[in-house]
């Protein structure tokens, strides 16, 4: 199978629609409400195919605003593009495939944001690097929304060999720690439980948090919309980053992702993953 990002990110609105933490969501939504202007300025880094503002916008978080939506990855900037050419008129929407970095040396000097979205992101950067040039976006008191960052826990259920199980979880929580890209650090497998104290360190407040752990698995009529796909996508994840680790025997790897790839195929598997959500503000 080839597999297609874009994809993967269509199939995991639904997967995210059941995780986000409803406590730090509704906080969110009350003080976009109560405190933010009526066309707030709002960047959302990392924004893929756009499912967040999709998502603000059929929740009816907003219905006027001024919406910066970036993207590394030019073909999810181009997928995002089709997907919300229906957003409410309202809504100004922005869409740029730019490095996070160019982006944020760019914004020097420029009007800041009122709020500040990273949604299944910031566990793919170095984050108390990244966090301090991040809060420069932001105008005093304005707020920031941290969501889906993964906090240690890949769970695969039924399991195979449990011993080799947490093996590859081990091994494949370790590709996250040591990934660099463009000579940069870029993950924490624990980012979820770090941010406490990186958002501190920073200066930030945090006003909400809570669990949002990803939970697939089958029901009577199969995994729900576009799921195993979603789930295909993750294994040969795990694949492709451990492929050549020289801990594990190539073949006894290729038999387990075989055996994982064929329990979605049955609706077997099972799967769970922890993260963290985070909301809070920018003193003034």
């Amino acid at each position: 199978m080839v597999y297609d990002f874009p994809r993967y990110l269509a199939a995991k609105k639904t997967v995210d629609d059941r995780a986000l933490n409803g406590h730090v969501w509704q906080m969110l939504r009350q003080q976009m409400l109560q405190t933010l202007p009526p066309q707030p300025r709002i960047l959302e880094i990392g924004a893929g195919i756009g499912t967040m503002v999709e998502r603000l916008a059929e929740q009816q978080f907003i219905t006027s605003a001024s919406y910066t939506a970036i993207d590394s990855l030019p073909e999810n900037i181009a997928a995002a593009q089709q997907r919300l050419a229906d957003l409410p008129a309202g809504i100004d929407l922005t869409l740029e495939a730019v490095d996070l970095f160019d982006f944020m040396e760019r914004q020097q000097g420029q009007r800041p944001f009122h709020l500040l979205i990273a949604h299944a992101f910031l566990d793919l950067m170095d984050i108390p690097a990244t966090l301090p040039q991040l809060f420069t976006l932001l105008e005093p008191g304005g707020l920031f929304y941290f969501s889906i960052n993964f906090d240690g826990v890949t769970t695969l259920e039924p399991a195979i060999d449990p011993a080799l199980d947490a093996h590859i979880e081990r091994l494949y929580h370790q590709t996250m720690d040591e990934r660099l890209v463009n000579g940069r650090p870029s993950g924490d497998s624990h980012s979820g439980r770090h941010l406490f104290t990186h958002l501190r360190q920073a200066g930030a407040q945090i006003l909400a948090a809570g669990g949002s752990d990803w939970v697939v698995f089958a029901g009577p009529d199969g995994y729900p919309a576009d799921e195993s796909y979603f789930l295909q996508f993750i294994v040969e994840t795990m694949h492709r980053a451990l492929a050549d680790h020289p801990a594990l025997d190539p073949a006894q790897l290729a038999a387990w992702i075989a055996r994982r790839q064929a329990q979605i195929e049955t609706g077997e598997l099972v799967y769970i993953a922890h993260q963290l959500d985070f909301y809070g503000r920018w003193p003034k």
